[in-house]
């Protein structure tokens, strides 16, 4: 089954447009999934309590067969691929991929919680995601 999926791409380390230039080929050339709407680039200021550089984000609407865990799993690939190392939670990185929601579906695990627990604090997240659902007529 086909499902829509909003991707939040952010990086604030290196080439922060060459970053999200690299996460969202190698999102569209996952098994089963394909990119259908991308929302513009912003600016924005980190999250959290460590002095950092700021972030460039975007939201991407993408279908995909993908289960949650599996989508999870490739775009911590995509991750580590771009360099990103966990050190610090809301620490700098060069990437920055988050599920912010999976269609109607909610999880609850230890590793993922759909929706993103975050996304009511992250208003530009709620601009992306309404520049997503203008584009796509929903």
């Amino acid at each position: 089954m086909t499902v829509t999926v909003y991707i939040a791409l952010g990086s604030n380390l290196g080439d922060k447009c060459a970053n999200l230039r690299a996460a969202r080929e190698s999102i569209a050339r996952m098994n089963g999934s394909r990119i259908i709407a991308e929302s513009s680039t912003e600016e924005t200021d980190p999250v959290g309590p460590v002095h950092q550089p700021t972030y460039l984000n975007q939201m991407l609407a993408v279908e995909t067969t993908l289960e949650p865990e599996q989508l999870l799993a490739e775009l911590h690939a995509i991750e580590r691929a771009c360099g990103r190392t966990r050190r610090e939670r809301w620490g700098p990185r060069t990437l920055d991929l988050d599920i912010v929601k999976f269609g109607q579906q909610t999880v609850d695990t230890p590793a993922l919680t759909i929706p993103h627990p975050e996304i009511a604090n992250r208003d530009f997240w709620q601009r992306e995601i309404a520049e997503l659902e203008l584009e796509l007529g929903e």
